[in-house]
């Protein structure tokens, strides 16, 4: 397939490859949508470069590491003590409309690699590559990129995520590194940056224009991700799983399959890119009965009680929650034996007879005749020194000359079958006897020792087995907030906690950088107490509600502390919530900011969604600058309500223009695209809410 292209295309980029007899394919272009027609060769179009091999080495989608490509390598192996340099000399190219599969294989070393791009539904083009030892000698593998990708000489920089338990997925933007730009986790977990991935920008784009590259890794381990500059002055954007050196051993016969890459392209900004990426995590989805049902109102027990609970503290709080109209209620750490703080307990999956002594039966049943559904807290992949497994099992924690606990636990083996076998019976065992249709299933600590690759791809075996014993069961994804939020573990579970730290003002920069690469329906996002239990601050019950609204709505404090009034206010949040949820979940999400500090969010289908105006700081200005919505430029006509100011409540009066208060209004999608919408003051932490309804 000597000169002939490769190429699959969404409706907004284009990949192509040019194939050769021999070697992996060329990279041609990896972009904005083109029409490949007639390309001359890549080798017509390059001359002779100085102080370089004679022979060309340009970019390929294996390209020969230390033999002639002095760029980052798509492969690091070893056999026998040495280093093996795979020459894939043997190439072969499966090319349809939606895919490209790439065959390679050195003969004289016994390798072969497959590498895959397929078109998914929404426009992301989704990278697999899988090494096979056809040889007669063991591999050793301490690399396996699942994209080696080129970058467009237009890039401009660098969007990725940073974070620490409370303080998660804080934005950094940097410029395009001389260099090499390296993001690598050694945590054993995703990590409270968010899911590993970054976005690339080109000059001028946004988030509602301009070319932009995104790439996540469907993976819940260590991560490498790295950009780097070449002597050419090209970037390229290597991204896999951060293997554990001697880990991955490859027997004849046996393979090694990286994580999956999940790329968007977009030339609609950022927003596009972000587009891509929900529809691709919404295929990865396995909801039970098949489709996502309106996502259940919750109310987590956590900061309402924290350990100190008891049965009849707890179907008081229950009696709250239905109340106020909640649809889920879970039940979080401290319900289990000799559990009344965090140092002893995990492992032992059993009701504590102290607090529970007629087991946990009869509350749960009394949640379910209250008209809620019963969820349950539970951390099966650690373990507390203070507990009876541990003390039947030491060895069963992962293994190492020293054992470093952190908040006063261990992590189990799950590299282990027994392990695996062990929690497997315990969590049946609950789900068995109780009517629980969801399991919070947190990780509270990073792995010290590593359990490397084997230890995740153990939690994803255990996840799949109870979801095939427990196919109606929803699990939630939380470490230690938001520490494992990814495109892997997406694939076994159904929402994910955001963050620990539910303050509203906090919540605003977390979870627009959630939603980079996961959807708002799988968002857990709570009304927490105020004052915040993590910061401090206090918000007005508005404020903590519009800023919950957008995502998987739920509630993190005790009904019965607050006044009639607050109490009567969560219970019409709610309402609120239920009544635009279908709207909120399932469709699109633009993101923008308006002038001053004011950001927005807007969310549904192109023909009606809910808009949120945030400000989250005082103006500056006196008034209002009206907000631009680029997204609207080619609709017509777009009918407008105001639903509600929440938040910014007492003080000074904030003026109301006359033109809010005569119900909807009507405006061009081109006048909200280029001369905005015109906008209330709005003080301090305060949302204004809109309905826009697009004429057809």
């Amino acid at each position: 397939m000597s000169g002939s292209l490769a190429s699959i295309h969404s409706e907004q980029a284009s990949l192509v490859l040019e194939c050769r007899a021999t070697g992996a394919p060329l990279w041609r272009h990896l972009g904005a949508r083109v029409d490949p027609a007639g390309l001359a060769a890549l080798a017509d179009t390059r001359t002779a470069a100085s102080f370089s091999l004679d022979g060309d080495v340009p970019l390929a989608t294996v390209p020969p590491a230390g033999l002639g490509w002095f760029g980052p390598a798509a492969v690091a192996l070893r056999r026998a003590g040495r280093t093996l340099v795979p020459a894939f000399g043997a190439a072969a190219v499966e090319h349809s409309e939606g895919a490209i599969v790439v065959r390679l294989a050195d003969v004289a070393e016994g390798l072969a690699l497959e590498q895959r791009f397929t078109l998914a539904p929404g426009g992301a083009i989704l990278c697999d590559a899988m090494l096979t030892n056809a040889g007669t000698e063991a591999v050793g593998v301490d690399w396996l990129a699942s994209a080696l990708l080129p970058l467009s000489s237009a890039s401009d920089r660098i969007v990725s995520w940073r974070g620490r338990h409370n303080a998660e997925l804080v934005e950094v933007t940097e410029a395009m590194p001389q260099q090499t730009w390296l993001r690598e986790g050694r945590r054993g977990l995703t990590g409270h940056g968010g899911a590993p991935g970054l976005v690339v920008l080109e000059a001028g784009a946004n988030h509602a224009s301009g070319t932009v590259l995104a790439l996540q890794l469907a993976w819940s381990g260590d991560a490498r991700l790295s950009v780097e500059r070449d002597d050419e002055g090209a970037w390229v954007l290597s991204a896999g799983a951060a293997l554990l050196p001697g880990e991955v051993t490859l027997e004849p016969g046996e393979s090694y399959t990286a994580p999956q890459a999940i790329l968007g392209l977009s030339t609609q900004g950022r927003n596009g890119a972000m587009a891509q990426h929900h529809a691709a995590l919404r295929a990865r989805l396995d909801w039970p009965g098949g489709a996502m049902r309106p996502r259940p109102v919750h109310l987590n027990s956590w900061e309402a009680c924290y350990f100190d609970h008891d049965a009849d503290r707890i179907a008081a709080l229950a009696e709250a929650a239905a109340g106020v109209g909640i649809e889920r209620f879970i039940l979080d750490d401290g319900w289990f034996r000799a559990r009344n703080d965090d140092t002893a307990g995990l492992g032992d999956w059993t009701a504590d007879p102290v607090k529970y002594p007629d087991g946990l039966k009869p509350l749960a049943d009394r949640v379910v005749a209250l008209g809620m559904e019963f969820g349950l807290w539970v951390e099966p992949e650690m373990v507390n020194p203070d507990s009876d497994l541990y003390r039947a099992h030491p060895d069963w924690a992962l293994p190492g000359r020293e054992h470093p606990t952190a908040r006063s636990q261990l992590v189990l083996d799950l590299r282990r079958a027994e392990v695996r076998d062990y929690l497997f019976g315990a969590l049946d065992a609950l789900l068995r006897d109780l009517p629980i249709s969801y399991l919070k299933w947190d990780h509270n600590r990073d792995l010290a020792p590593a359990g490397g690759a084997a230890q995740v791809a153990g939690t994803y075996a255990l996840l799949a087995r109870l979801r095939a014993a427990h196919p109606l069961v929803e699990i939630e994804s939380c470490a230690g907030g938001g520490g494992r939020s990814d495109a892997g573990i997406a694939a076994y579970t159904h929402r994910f906690w955001t963050s620990d730290n539910i303050d509203a003002v906090s919540r605003v920069g977390i979870q627009r950088g959630f939603l980079a690469f996961l959807p708002p329906e799988v968002m857990g996002s709570h009304i927490g107490a105020s004052p915040a239990h993590a910061t401090g601050r206090g918000q007005s019950m508005g404020f903590r509600a519009a800023v919950a609204m957008p995502g998987h709505f739920g509630v993190e404090l005790d009904p019965r502390a607050l006044s009639d009034a607050d109490r009567a206010e969560l219970a019409g949040w709610i309402a609120f919530h239920k009544q635009w949820r279908a709207l909120l979940h399932g469709g699109s999400v633009w993101l923008g900011e308006g002038a001053d500090g004011l950001v927005w969010q807007a969310q549904g289908c192109r023909d009606e969604f809910l808009l949120f105006a945030l400000r989250a700081a005082p103006a500056q200005d006196r008034r209002p600058q009206p907000l631009r919505l680029p997204f609207l430029a080619e609709a017509g006509a777009c009918t407008i309500e105001l639903l509600r100011i929440a938040g910014g409540e007492g003080g000074h009066a904030a003026h109301r223009p006359a033109l809010w208060d005569g119900g909807a209004q009507v405006f061009s999608g081109s006048w909200l695209a280029h001369a905005g919408l015109p906008l209330p003051p709005l003080k301090a932490e305060s949302v204004a809410i809109f309905h826009v309804k697009v004429a057809a």
